[in-house]
């Protein structure tokens, strides 16, 4: 059986370890003390808060089978029905029905919202006839938009949506990157409201369901099933320093089909050395440039080129009795346009939007805001109170008065969030290609095709395959779900 090194613990590397678990023996090293990278679960108030990633989108089937397969079926749940919400204007203001990634179908339905000036409610009216040319080069998302639905409709309906997602700016996120789905939508020549109209109509008939789904008692429990399940070697506080090739490692066979390896790692116990025949880099872009440069420049200098965006989870426990369940109701968050210039970009009301909070802490009310965009002052280096306290304000103004909370917990996420922007695309087939030329070298992670949990879970399973084609990791009978 071969060995195989994943070098990063976040749920992109544990899925990857998770699907060799019959092909080859696996050890896994991080250099934090825990599994999960940005999924993270903690305490607030006492009851288990998502401290970064707090849901996965099931539009495609990896995560939920990968959920179900590591005994979490039984956990997923749905969240509870609402609109997309953005906080504009001075009001908190529903996006109406007939939107994708808040790019509306339907203008008239906009009418009413208040969300859109009548100078932008026009112009959207404009559009409705434009026929989109699909880009030839890669574009941003704003720069193919604003022609279509206008300046206004992107800084109001798209550019929060892109925000809650990616952190950034919607005049330098890459279309092809961001938003693949556009360009296959606007290939029929129709003009893109149409376009959309036609998808709507499309599904219409099909069952209505959440295109996310959480994990009863936060997400953590996923990275921490998924560790156990893969019956790797886990090695936490274990930073890896230098990828080398050992092209005498190994027999001969298995060296020319799948390389021989040798990871250099440092530890609290002194330097570690681990030798194997295929290596997975499942860690943010900077550290991957580092381990990859002496052997593949070209992504090396590739990766390094990915800027990203840091940002700050603020999480706020209020008493559930103190009216706060009251102003919270009817909505699971709010986003935040850019151009409207507050220090939240969104927030999520946990306890309304998933129902398990409800039900395990009745007399506490959780409330998440999110700070920090691309291209804007970080918010990490400010003290915990100064960000809770901005928080709270948001809070305050969006909602009406709040009260104290009970308790507040600040995570901070530096360069969490890899920013697609131009040029990305070209960058991933560039380092994919220089890898064909390594056996027993990848990549996988939120650098390379979607920054969710979902995605990451995805390219965990297409790393394993690539070092190993023949996995199949959901053919074996797992065990039953378990509670």
């Amino acid at each position: 059986m071969r060995s195989v090194i994943v070098i990063g613990a976040g749920i992109s590397g544990l899925t990857a370890a998770w699907a060799l678990r019959d092909t080859a023996r696996v050890t896994v090293l991080d250099s934090a003390p825990r599994v999960g990278g940005k999924i993270r679960t903690g305490r607030v108030a006492g009851v288990p808060v998502d401290l970064g990633a707090e849901s996965m989108v099931t539009m495609g089937p990896d995560a939920v089978r990968l959920a179900e397969a590591v005994g979490l079926g039984d956990a997923l749940c749905e969240p509870a029905a609402a609109p997309v919400t953005i906080w504009t204007r001075d009001a908190l203001r529903p996006m109406p029905p007939g939107h994708l990634m808040g790019i509306p179908s339907r203008p008239e339905l906009l009418a009413q919202s208040g969300l859109l000036s009548g100078e932008g409610l026009n112009r959207l009216h404009v559009g409705e006839d434009v026929e989109p040319l699909p880009p030839t080069t890669d574009v941003t998302v704003g720069g193919y938009l604003e022609p279509l639905i206008g300046r206004e409709a992107v800084d109001r309906l798209v550019a929060p949506v892109l925000g809650g997602i990616y952190g950034g700016d919607a005049y330098r996120l890459s279309l092809a990157s961001a938003l693949p789905f556009l360009t296959g939508i606007t290939e029929s020549g129709e003009p893109l409201m149409t376009a959309l109209r036609r998808r709507e109509s499309a599904r219409a008939g099909a069952p209505r369901t959440s295109p996310v789904r959480g994990v009863r008692g936060g997400m953590g429990r996923l990275a921490e099933a998924v560790a156990e399940s893969s019956g790797a070697t886990v090695l936490t506080g274990t930073t890896a320093r230098a990828v080398c090739h050992e092209a005498e490692t190994g027999a001969k066979a298995e060296a020319e089909a799948y390389g021989a390896w040798r990871v250099h790692a440092d530890t609290d116990d002194g330097p570690l050395a681990l030798d194997a025949d295929a290596v997975i880099l499942a860690v943010p872009s900077d550290v991957a440039a580092r381990l990859l440069g002496p052997h593949a420049p070209r992504a090396a200098k590739a990766l390094a080129e990915v800027e990203h965006a840091s940002s700050a989870v603020v999480t706020l426990a209020f008493p559930a009795g103190g009216g706060a369940r009251e102003a919270f109701a009817g909505r699971n968050g709010f986003l935040v346009p850019p151009v409207d210039g507050r220090a939240v970009k969104g927030a999520t009301f946990l306890s309304a939007k998933w129902s398990w909070y409800a039900q395990d802490a009745p007399d506490v009310f959780i409330v998440r805001a999110s700070l920090g965009r691309a291209g804007a002052d970080s918010p990490l280096g400010a003290p915990d109170r100064t960000l809770a306290d901005a928080a709270l304000s948001d809070l305050t103004a969006a909602l009406g008065p709040l009260g104290e909370p009970l308790a507040s917990r600040v995570t901070r996420w530096e360069r969490g969030l890899p920013q697609y922007h131009v040029g990305h695309g070209a960058r991933v087939d560039l380092v994919r290609d220089e890898l064909a030329s390594l056996p027993g070298l990848d990549v996988c992670g939120a650098t390379y095709q979607g920054v969710g949990v979902a995605s990451c879970i995805s390219s965990g399973l297409a790393a394993a395959r690539r070092v190993a084609p023949e996995t199949e990791p959901f053919t074996r009978q797992e065990p039953a779900d378990e509670q």
